[in-house]
């Protein structure tokens, strides 16, 4: 008995009811079993604010490409999902709510409002998981994870506290990265550089003996109010009888000194540069050289503070001009340059970060570095494309302590606990602590976790450790990472050292890297420039098979590509042609077995047709080995349409219909099945 499909093929009327099928079916679950060979992958976990973008789609198509194709080879295929709590972005969507409301996270208290956050979660956290399954991600639904859900919390206490017990977690003030919009420390991965037109500022400060001026330039005339020293090279012949001298700050008219320090580049300028150590991290380091007091001008926000009163309360950039201008009444502005230069911005609010003397939680990196280094070089884990190892080598071989509070209430909260009576400090994973010298209830640090922390450690957290779990014993390390170029700081990295330190293994054995899904110009997707594409609207138009066949053709790992609408409709043809090439052929399919024929049953086109689907075969399973997935749908591509469809189907199409051809026909629908078969 014949099969027939509908005559014109419709996405939307079968993708969802297909993915039920599959997920009620229990088709993507993965057990622990040592009778079969288990690959795994944890799928990058997106934020619980997001919404599904171009990024998300091809991340989860190559994934879900890996994870279906070892499944088909046997593997015991585990595609391991969760969402992220992305801490900054979320209390920033949370607070702007409250905003519209009429209220503010303070007006409600802190517990109150992350009531509010988790109502938040319930409401949108699922949805962008939701967004995935009508991509088709077949990933196991059933082990769904959340970065702050039980299991994962009590992993991080338990790092943190580990850490802190051997020295490689502590509390220090240190100059850090401050963004005066999210109002929260953010770490060096977290800081974007950009290019900025500015100008360089030449000021001249008058020695106090009246000898003369000492010139520099500056970038920020603003921050000159916490200037503590001036500084030249203890080289420089031209300074040398400068150094130990004293300069009057104008405007402030503080007496400062003038020191000498190899930070200082002879050759940079008039070789001479302002020392602020309350906003400049080198200026830091110097201050703490020379012992030089640290006075901080800025506010959490960035504006002048009252110790200034002819400029508090102005924001930092309002100023500057006006800080400009009383230099320039003073006679101390000899010159305005342009000047254009790189401006650390913060990677969510993109506002320019702040550099700010406070006391935060760190963690001391030298340690990490040489481990990580090392497994990469070893082959414990290898990069695909491979030159993407110099991007990990270089931020780990310049690796700074990493400073890991936050000043947000949602996320997860630092377990440090501080006695308001006599001052001492607890690290527990407890809930509460009593002051083990004078028995009163502790008091817990007020900070979370940077997001990363918790991500860090992603790969085992979500398989139950600290347990020693079955799944923990079977699963890890997983087997390949997906990810884009952009996070291999942010989260790569410490992923590799955290299961190093914690679990005794890389995490993963490759990263498969891939570049950005661009605009047809080449441009980035923004919403400034409002030339983001909607991969939903790609899906309900065009069904989510013709969006994943279009992010996958011409893809080559680590390359950045250009998302053009034609090919989503090429992509569709395709589909189309799949579909009634396959509508066809069950047409012509009676219920009968088909049997391989004898050889010489077998015409010329039929011996050919197999020769070429065989060589298919092993041709992409060479190039789906070596990750080479947008080679490897090509060929498939290229052999369904052109082969398959418009030379081999309308050859045998006399042997379906002739008479006394029983014998040909069968062997024709033979090689019909086969090749439908093992090119879809």
């Amino acid at each position: 008995m014949a099969h027939e499909l509908e005559k014109t093929y419709d996405p939307s009327s079968m993708e969802d009811r297909i993915y039920e099928r599959w997920e009620k079916n229990g088709y993507f679950r993965a057990e622990a079993d040592e009778s079969k060979t288990p690959f795994t992958i944890v799928m990058p976990p997106p934020n619980i604010t997001g919404q599904l973008h171009m990024g998300h789609a091809l991340d989860n198509t190559l994934q879900d490409i890996l994870t279906r194709y070892k499944r088909m080879q046997g593997f015991n295929a585990l595609w391991l999902p969760g969402t992220d709590h992305a801490s900054i972005a979320t209390e920033a969507k949370v607070v702007e709510k409250l905003k519209e409301e009429g209220t503010s996270k303070e007006e409600l208290g802190r517990e109150a409002f992350l009531e509010r956050v988790w109502d938040w979660k319930r409401e949108y956290g699922s949805r962008i998981t939701k967004q995935l399954r009508k991509l088709g991600s077949s990933a196991d639904w059933s082990r769904e994870r959340f970065t702050m859900d039980d299991g994962c919390n009590k992993a991080v206490r338990e790092v943190f506290v580990r850490l802190y017990d051997e020295g490689l977690i502590y509390r220090g003030e240190r100059i850090i990265n401050w963004c005066p919009a999210c109002l929260t420390s953010i770490s060096d991965a977290e800081v974007e550089y950009e290019e900025q037109a500015g100008h360089f500022w030449h000021l001249r400060y008058p020695l106090k003996d009246g000898t003369g001026y000492i010139e520099m330039a500056t970038t920020r005339p603003e921050t000159m109010l916490g200037d503590t020293a001036v500084a030249v090279n203890p080289a420089d012949e031209r300074y040398g009888d400068f150094v130990g001298k004293t300069v009057i700050l104008p405007i402030v008219h503080r007496e400062i000194p003038v020191i000498a320090d190899d930070y200082v580049d002879m050759e940079f300028g008039t070789g001479v540069v302002k020392i602020t150590p309350a906003h400049d991290p080198n200026d830091f380091e110097v201050g703490l050289r020379h012992d030089l007091p640290v006075i901080n001008v800025l506010t959490e926000d960035a504006k002048i503070t009252d110790d200034y009163p002819e400029f508090a309360g102005m924001d930092r950039y309002e100023a500057r001009n006006a800080i400009v201008e009383a230099l320039r009444k003073e006679g101390a502005l000899v010159e305005i340059e342009d000047y254009s230069h790189n401006v650390g911005t913060c990677y969510r609010c993109h506002t320019t970060v702040e550099p700010r003397v406070s006391k935060q939680w760190f963690v001391a990196m030298e340690s990490w570095a040489a481990p990580a280094i090392k497994a990469v070089k070893r082959g414990d884990m290898k990069f695909v494309p491979e030159h993407f190892d110099k991007t990990y080598y270089h931020w780990l071989e310049n690796i700074r302590d990493w400073c890991i509070s936050r000043q947000l209430w949602w996320g997860h909260r630092i377990p440090a606990f501080y006695c308001d009576n006599c001052g001492e400090m607890v690290v527990t994973k407890d809930d509460e602590a009593i002051c083990p010298k004078c028995g009163r209830k502790m008091r817990q640090d007020p900070d979370t976790l940077d997001t990363w922390f918790s991500s860090a450690l992603w790969p085992f957290s979500t398989l139950g450790w600290p347990e020693k779990t079955k799944d923990l014993e079977y699963f890890y390390p997983t087997t390949v990472l997906v990810t884009g170029y952009d996070i291999i700081f942010f989260w790569v990295i410490r992923m590799v050292f955290s299961g190093l330190k914690h679990m005794g293994q890389v995490p993963f054995s490759t990263t498969l890297i891939h570049g950005l899904v661009r605009d047809s110009l080449g441009r980035k997707m923004s919403k400034s420039l409002g030339n983001g594409i909607d991969p939903l609207e790609i899906i309900d138009k065009y069904g989510a098979d013709a969006l994943r066949l279009t992010l996958v053709t011409g893809n080559a790992p680590g390359n950045d590509m250009r998302f053009y609408y034609e090919r989503v409709e090429a992509s569709r043809n395709f589909a189309n042609k799949v579909w009634n090439a396959s509508r066809y052929i069950l047409m012509k399919l009676s219920d009968e077995e088909l049997e391989r024929p004898a050889d010489e049953a077998l015409h010329t086109a039929d011996k050919w047709i197999i020769s070429d689907v065989n060589s298919l075969a092993k041709e992409v399973t060479e190039n789906m080995d070596k990750y080479e997935l947008g080679i490897a749908v090509q060929k498939v591509y290229d052999f369904v349409w052109d082969e398959f469809c418009d030379w081999y189907i309308e050859m045998v199409k006399p042997r379906l219909y002739g008479e006394n051809m029983e014998e040909s026909r069968r062997a024709a629908m033979f090689c019909l099945t086969a090749g439908l078969r093992r090119s879809r």
